[in-house]
């Protein structure tokens, strides 16, 4: 599963990712005052345990169910090389829960978050140590992560976290209703993705929508910002670390689609109606499951989700389309993924470090873990790895994964805050809230710009 099947797996919807609350924020940018002095966080990587040394590290994250089962059955292979080091696996532990225990002092020595939103703010605080000194010690060749991963696990070339797995949205078709609608393959660009949706979309006598070839409105299932964004190329900050979306042709050329796209099925009343008739994201009455959307953007997990409740679906997936005029980009699309770190006032920092090793560059774990996880390994050797069982549709992840082509969300130290905004936008706009695009991300740009500002600023 992906991060945001977890999310569900808890109750948390896939809004609610963006949703950093107040509190949240405040123990971010607070989290390194109280805390002890770090084990190995003075610059210098900690000495590495003797074969023979006892000791029990505590790993928190936040898996749970059968996922918990299978990343603790993978933390255990430590066992091979320290046989007396005992792992102690705490689930259910939010990126909260590990602010708090760093703020306080009582830290975990390893720390696993689904979510890589937060780590501007990690990296910059301290809450998270400087993994450079282990790097360099022990000669990790970093170029064996694809640049994208290597890209969301640090922040302004800090690294204060590994990747442990790694999440990419591509395109899902139903292939029945392809088949019917004359449509012989996929569409690569905007141009094609609205002339299948128009020819895949049915609708009722009365005019309301039947089947819906592809839904443009936000948020809905996988429809967010950030997962459309590097379709477009449109970019969140400049090279000057600020927010100017109003001044960026791919935010403009996204919205103006989507608007094409509502307007096409009636307006955004009748799409809300349409989707108020729609299964739950992760529930065994998903739309595109039931038949009732033809096309879609989602994560490497959905063919898992596929496979459990839907197994007679026929269906397919491609890399997403891509704007017309970024006809070179397609092949790519949005990544993430689960990070491990080990926190600021770790115990056992260099124990800590061979358990990362271990997670995230050992081809044997990370190969297990995906076949057990349904997410995409994060090494480029555990990508060909003959032992990796995840199905045909699961190729088009692996090789978008390998392309070099992979856009992640940038690390910011206002958390999630420029993805909300931007999301909240959406929002507004494809209601018709938002009577000038330009005006409007421009206030969106200044937005963020100010937050930026107030960090930047020490507040």
């Amino acid at each position: 599963m992906s991060r945001t099947t977890r999310i569900a797996g808890t109750a948390r919807k896939r809004g609610t990712l963006l949703a950093c609350t107040a509190a949240a924020l405040a123990l971010l940018t607070t989290a390194c005052s109280g805390a002890a002095a770090p084990s190995g966080g003075t610059g210098q990587a900690a000495a590495a345990p003797g074969k023979d040394d006892k000791l029990t590290l505590t790993v928190y994250s936040k898996f749970t169910s059968r996922e918990y089962e299978v990343v603790t059955k993978a933390l255990g292979k430590l066992k091979a090389k320290y046989p007396n080091i005992e792992v102690k696996h705490e689930g259910n532990q939010d990126d909260d829960k590990i602010t708090q225990s760093i703020r306080g002092g009582n830290p975990p020595d390893v720390a696993i978050s689904f979510y890589t939103d937060n780590l501007g703010a990690w990296c910059s605080n301290g809450s998270f140590q400087d993994l450079k000194p282990y790097i360099e010690r022990d000669k990790i060749d970093l170029n064996q992560i694809p640049d994208a991963v290597r890209s969301y696990t640090e922040y302004q070339g800090k690294r204060c976290a590994m990747p442990m797995l790694s999440d990419v949205y591509g395109f899902y078709y139903n292939k029945d209703m392809f088949a019917a609608a004359g449509l012989s393959a996929p569409p690569k660009n905007t141009t094609e993705l609205f002339e299948a949706a128009k020819k895949l979309t049915q609708f009722n006598p009365d005019g309301s929508i039947k089947v819906a070839g592809f839904i443009p409105t936000m948020p809905f299932y996988a429809n967010m910002a950030q997962y459309w964004a590097p379709n477009f190329g449109a970019k969140y900050l400049g090279q000057d670390g600020k927010s100017h979306l109003a001044e960026d042709p791919g935010w403009k050329a996204m919205f103006e689609f989507q608007k094409k796209l509502i307007d096409f099925y009636g307006g955004h009343q009748k799409l809300e109606q349409f989707k108020s008739g729609l299964g739950d994201e992760y529930s065994a009455d998903h739309g595109f499951q039931r038949g009732k959307l033809a096309m879609m953007i989602d994560g490497e997990y959905r063919t898992a989700f596929i496979k459990d409740q839907a197994p007679d679906l026929k269906f397919a997936t491609a890399p997403p389309p891509v704007l017309d005029s970024i006809a070179g980009q397609y092949g790519g699309g949005f990544t993430t993924g689960t990070i491990i770190a080990i926190p600021k006032g770790a115990k056992n920092a260099g124990a800590a470090w061979e358990l990362i090793k271990q997670m995230t560059l050992d081809t044997d774990t990370l190969v297990e873990l995906a076949n057990g996880l349904k997410n995409v390994p994060s090494t480029k050797a555990s990508l060909t790895d003959p032992k990796l069982k995840l199905g045909d549709e699961f190729k088009t992840f692996l090789d978008m994964y390998d392309s070099g082509k992979l856009v992640p969300n940038p690390s910011t130290p206002i958390g999630d805050a420029h993805l909300k905004a931007v999301n909240d936008f959406a929002e507004k706009w494809q209601a018709g809230g938002v009577p000038d695009l330009t005006e409007g991300l421009k206030k969106v740009d200044q937005q963020v710009n100010d937050e930026l500002a107030q960090k930047g600023s020490g507040g």
